[in-house]
């Protein structure tokens, strides 16, 4: 059975100890905030001080999903190189402390975007969602560069870097773009289409070079989610799993609960372990849910937990209740 995981900011919080009360015993792990001195949050010292916090708490760290700066690396400025050198030493120190996959991702001076986090879901619940038509004239962003740029970027980053993840023996999971559209402000974006995501695979023959499948962006890629979880899979690219749905398009969405969303879970979960996917899953993009804070729209608790709870039975339904235990 998938682990169930959770995104859980490297300092305790209440949502810790609920999570392992529903039986959650994998972390997903930003990078540590800043600790005395001169040491970096992608340093050894501070890792390891993150990492025996989540174990102390019962968590296993499967995945960071954060890096250093990398901005520079994306749109080919100077100083790259140095933004290279840190990603790297994240990669090394990971491998140390044997933490085994990194989500990433190549979205440039933009990260995952929505136009609302206050649309009325089920019941008032509040959902996210993106609207490009509102989009069409923000000002474009000063550093925007096309998409055969970013290629180039992504080509010179990758060569560098995939020897050091190999070494290390850390799983490189690429994030596909949110909303996967292109371009936005004026700034390409290359990670939006499973073409794109078999060309990623194709530069580098290698079982660190592979991907998060985030279900929200693939079911606006494609339309069959569960194929497209097999061809991934079969080839052993699928290092990370974003559990989530959204009714709509690329240019017009919103996302869903769990259990309302268009997208096959039953199907998808299968897939999953049909391909002998041996990471972990998390659930992500949540309604907010009333009485529940909404301040960072898209990870409320009691969404969460709902989430997990449902997840959790799915698994168990399709695989047994003794295959959980």
């Amino acid at each position: 059975m998938i682990p169930i995981s959770e995104y859980l900011g490297s300092s305790p919080t209440p949502l810790w100890k609920l999570c392992r009360q529903l039986g959650v015993t994998h972390a997903v792990a930003t990078l540590p905030v800043k600790e005395a001195g001169n040491a970096k949050p992608w340093d050894y010292m501070p890792l390891l001080h993150m990492k025996q916090r989540y174990e102390d708490y019962g968590f296993k760290v499967a995945v960071i999903e954060a890096s250093p700066p990398m901005n520079r690396i994306r749109l080919g400025l100077d100083g790259r190189d140095e933004e290279i050198e840190h990603f790297c030493t994240l990669l090394t120190n990971m491998g140390a402390l044997g933490i085994p996959v990194i989500c990433y991702n190549w979205m440039a001076v933009i990260g995952w975007l929505r136009t609302s986090f206050t649309i009325p879901g089920r019941g008032g619940a509040l959902v996210s969602g993106y609207d490009h038509a509102l989009m069409r004239n923000a000002p474009p962003l000063p550093e925007a560069i096309g998409e055969e740029r970013l290629w180039d970027n992504f080509a010179y980053f990758l060569e560098r870097v995939l020897p050091v993840a190999k070494s290390a023996r850390v799983k490189l999971a690429l994030h596909p773009d949110d909303p996967p559209l292109s371009p936005i402000r004026g700034m390409g974006r290359i990670m939006r289409s499973v073409d794109a995501f078999m060309r990623v695979i194709d530069m580098a023959d290698s079982e660190y070079n592979g991907i998060t499948l985030c279900q929200g962006n693939f079911a606006l890629m494609s339309d069959n989610l569960p194929e497209t979880i097999r061809y991934f899979g079969r080839r052993r690219r699928i290092h990370f799993v974003h559990l989530r749905d959204v009714r709509g398009t690329a240019e017009r969405f919103v996302e869903t609960f769990h259990d309302e969303g268009p997208t096959d879970l039953v199907t998808c979960l299968r897939a999953y372990a049909e391909v002998g996917f041996d990471g972990v899953l998390r659930p992500d993009h949540v309604p907010t849910l009333e009485g529940d804070s909404n301040e960072q729209g898209g990870y409320s608790t009691l969404g969460r937990l709902f989430a997990i709870g449902y997840i959790r039975g799915l698994q168990h339904a399709i695989e047994g209740r003794k295959a959980a235990q």
